[in-house]
């Protein structure tokens, strides 16, 4: 990047004097690092859809934001053709921060110093994509459970799909498909990682099925010479009957009797 390009930053907080404060330091630091504040957002929800239209250098996100946090939203960065620098702001010094030094991740912690915003800055350009893997991990220790949304590219569009909405995962191939009541989403995802991501939400009925514990509406067994499945599960809010294997048949019908 040519010195006379200002970076082009996107501040991202839920708390409008955090960003305040962001603000003027940038402005103190222009002598030695020039920028440029093209947005603002309240959590990671919002900086997404400003980031589809405004691409920017890099991203200041918050760590715990309403909606979708900073961590997240840096793992949905990542699918980006040309994704932002990201570096973290947080007023938990935990082990979300521990974590951080251990990835040689870059962090801000509140109050946020103008020699440490600067020299994180001057950074930038050295900044490789974060991975998801170390994502996931400080996701969880930061909020104790999975992410909010996953992504899903279709004709050239970053499409969110909120895990609250998904009925099931089946898996194809190298890809998953998650099913909601209006339609199915393609996610490069593995069951296995979904599995564990929100093993509180998912049950496994299949090798190739997850379904949502709420969804299941009950069962029915499968014809003596069906070999896909030893029976079949009843879903709310779609016709689709999901195969059931017998290591998982009991467990499975046990969700259904208690709630």
């Amino acid at each position: 990047m040519p010195p006379e390009s200002p970076l082009k930053i996107l501040l991202v907080d839920d708390e409008p004097l955090a960003r305040d404060r962001l603000r003027t330091l940038l402005g103190d630091i222009a002598i030695q690092l020039t920028s440029e504040v093209v947005g603002e957002a309240g959590n990671g929800l919002e900086a997404l859809a400003f980031l589809r239209e405004h691409p920017v250098d890099v991203v200041l996100a918050d760590i715990r934001m309403p909606g979708m946090d900073g961590i997240e939203l840096a793992g949905h960065l990542g699918a980006f053709e040309r994704p932002p620098a990201v570096i973290f702001t947080t007023a938990y010094d935990n082990y979300a921060v521990q974590a951080f030094d251990l990835n040689a991740l870059d962090y801000l912690l509140k109050p946020v110093r103008t020699q440490r915003l600067l020299t994180a800055l001057q950074k930038i350009p050295a900044t490789t994509v974060l991975d998801p893997a170390i994502l996931a991990e400080i996701g969880r220790a930061s909020r104790g459970s999975g992410r909010t949304h996953l992504s899903c590219h279709e004709r050239g569009r970053l499409l969110l799909v909120p895990v609250s909405e998904v009925l099931y995962f089946k898996a194809d191939l190298k890809y998953v498909t998650a099913r909601t009541v209006d339609r199915e989403y393609l996610l490069d995802e593995a069951l296995t990682h979904l599995e564990t991501e929100f093993a509180e939400r998912f049950i496994r009925l299949h090798r190739a099925v997850l379904v949502a514990k709420t969804a299941l509406a009950g069962f029915e067994k499968a014809a003596g010479d069906d070999a896909d499945a030893y029976g079949w599960a009843l879903l709310r809010g779609v016709p689709e009957k999901l195969p059931v294997s017998r290591r998982q048949w009991v467990p499975a019908k046990a969700l259904v009797t208690q709630s």
